[in-house]
């Protein structure tokens, strides 16, 4: 046994290992590494994720709100920071937005004012968008169209950049804004919406109005062309029924006042036509209510029924007698000339 393991060459002894023994201990050495690698694989593995995971947890939270501005307390409410699913308002993301609503009656220069407003940089006012019956079906549709308004996801030709400072809409007061008043002024306070008011003064002038615009929309075409031009709306005289004349005007009053005793809780500032056709400075005041920079504000609409009242109708001398002696009567005289 000793010859086989061990002999001499020019003096140096070579011991050999049994060979079976010597494979036995690769096989295991390799089997050893390998077990090594892949607990430490796992392990590497089980790391990264935890890592991973740890990563996104921590953008969450360092992720910082957005700084209110330098406000009263009171104030803040109504400062919002909306993020739209339909774009991404990039640097934009912590200019502080407003939120207004444009109360008004047909016929009361509404959409005139509504194209000052969108004559602004910053404000997006989106139109009569309640005209349209099943957005105010019931109080949950016109929650979800305002939701989506205040949000900046309602997109009109009047929605500006990412930048914008003030979002609204014109809401007329036959439009479920008087039946729904009770829920409609809790979302306002919840969401911090602030009431634009617009009405007339005169609301004789208003019923004329009323009366133009319902023959502008029933004049038959001239040569396959709808004769709306301004200058002939304006020679249409109306003929006023007189019997109907003071309970209509009763009604517009009413209306009116029901909706700021409705809305008499929310942060609203009230408007005249009358006003800001005499003085354009009112309209730096309404700016200072959105809290917008003052801009001067432009619109191309023309005003049509330009002379004095009693050019515009037809059967003045009736409407005087059934107005003298009334509370209306104030609405006979002169209000504002536009030349």
């Amino acid at each position: 046994m000793a010859d086989d393991l061990c002999f001499f060459i020019k003096d140096m002894l070579i011991i050999r290992a049994p060979v079976k023994n010597y494979l036995v201990l690769r096989i295991c050495l390799v089997a050893f590494v390998m077990v090594c690698g892949v607990f430490m694989c796992s392990i590497g593995l089980k790391q990264i994720s935890n890592f991973t995971k740890a990563g996104y947890i921590d953008t969450k939270m360092v992720a910082r709100p957005c700084e209110m501005p330098n406000i009263e307390k009171w104030e803040r409410s109504y400062v919002h920071f909306p993020k739209p699913a339909t774009f991404n308002r990039a640097e934009c993301a912590c200019n502080p937005v407003r939120y207004f609503v444009i109360s008004s009656t047909q016929r009361s220069g509404s959409g005139w004012f509504e194209t000052l407003l969108n004559s602004h940089t910053n404000v997006s006012s989106n139109g009569e968008i309640f005209s349209v019956k099943p957005r105010r079906s019931n109080m949950s549709t016109i929650v979800d169209t305002l939701d989506k308004i205040y949000d900046l996801d309602w997109l009109t030709s009047a929605s500006k950049n990412e930048c914008t400072a003030a979002v609204g809409l014109k809401w007329m007061l036959n439009q479920g804004f008087l039946q729904n008043h009770e829920a409609i002024t809790e979302y306002f306070k919840t969401k911090g919406v602030s009431v634009i008011f617009l009405f007339r003064r005169n609301l004789l002038r208003r019923r004329i109005s009323i009366l133009a615009n319902a023959y502008d929309q029933s004049a038959k075409p001239l040569n396959g062309k709808h004769k709306s031009h301004a200058k002939i709306l304006a020679s249409y005289r109306p003929s006023i029924n007189t019997t109907l004349l003071i309970p209509e005007l009763k009604q517009a009053d009413n209306m009116v006042k029901q909706a700021l005793d409705y809305f008499n809780s929310t942060r609203h500032i009230i408007l005249y036509y009358e006003d800001i056709i005499k003085n354009r400075s009112v309209l730096n005041d309404v700016q200072d209510f959105l809290r917008i920079p003052r801009m001067k504000l432009k619109s191309r609409q023309v005003k049509i029924h330009k002379g004095p009242l009693h050019e515009q109708v037809e059967n003045w001398s009736d409407i005087q007698k059934v107005l003298n002696g009334t509370p209306y009567e104030s609405f006979l005289h002169e209000d504002y000339r536009v030349s």
